[in-house]
């Protein structure tokens, strides 16, 4: 029903679960909600996003204006301050009606962290996305030590395991009619 005006927009969803569908539990956890609240706030930058608990009046408000470059630096928090002497590298563009955004940052340790999305989906098994990322990233890399003597011309190319160590990296698109591998969509 109409309630009179206001220049505040926005949408409110109020979830509480019906225990004829939910047959094990009715009961969630509410840090699960919420850090899945917090990347959905870092997946589409600008929306302030927030969730309560009114079991017991928990309640937190996301917003991020840096998008992916913030998931980056948070994801990146728990390393040594000293790695982190390299700026985080954010590039999105649109073609074909899908919007690419990538965000990444080198830091100290000896693991990558890469996680992709289509559509806000955490594509956890990859995809096309993601491997057109990794061979990109190996080919650029591989490119600019050559033009710049770091690699001589016999030695060999960097692998894409080289080049992934210690990256920190999302990758998200958006896409009108994504094709995923499997009905749990963790492949695109």
């Amino acid at each position: 029903k109409i309630l009179g005006t206001t220049d505040q927009t926005g949408t409110h969803v109020k979830f509480k679960p019906d225990a004829t569908i939910f047959t094990e539990t009715t009961i969630f956890e509410y840090q699960i909600l919420k850090d899945r609240i917090r990347q959905l706030a870092f997946l589409n930058k600008g929306i302030k996003i927030t969730v309560k608990d009114e079991r017991d009046g928990s309640y937190d408000e996301f917003l991020y204006e840096g998008g992916l470059k913030e998931y980056v630096t948070y994801l990146n928090r728990n390393k040594e301050s000293s790695d982190q002497q390299y700026d985080v590298v954010y590039c999105e563009g649109r073609q074909d009606g899908i919007n690419v955004e990538i965000a990444m940052q080198y830091n100290g340790s000896y693991t990558s962290m890469i996680y992709s999305f289509c559509n806000n989906i955490n594509t956890a098994d990859g995809g096309t996305h993601e491997e057109g990322f990794r061979l990109a990233l190996t080919r650029v890399i591989n490119k600019y030590a050559r033009a710049n003597k770091f690699l001589k011309d016999n030695d060999e190319n960097l692998t894409q395991d080289d080049v992934r160590e210690g990256l920190t990296a999302i990758i998200s698109i958006k896409h009108p009619d994504p094709q995923f591998e499997g009905q749990t969509k963790t492949k695109l």
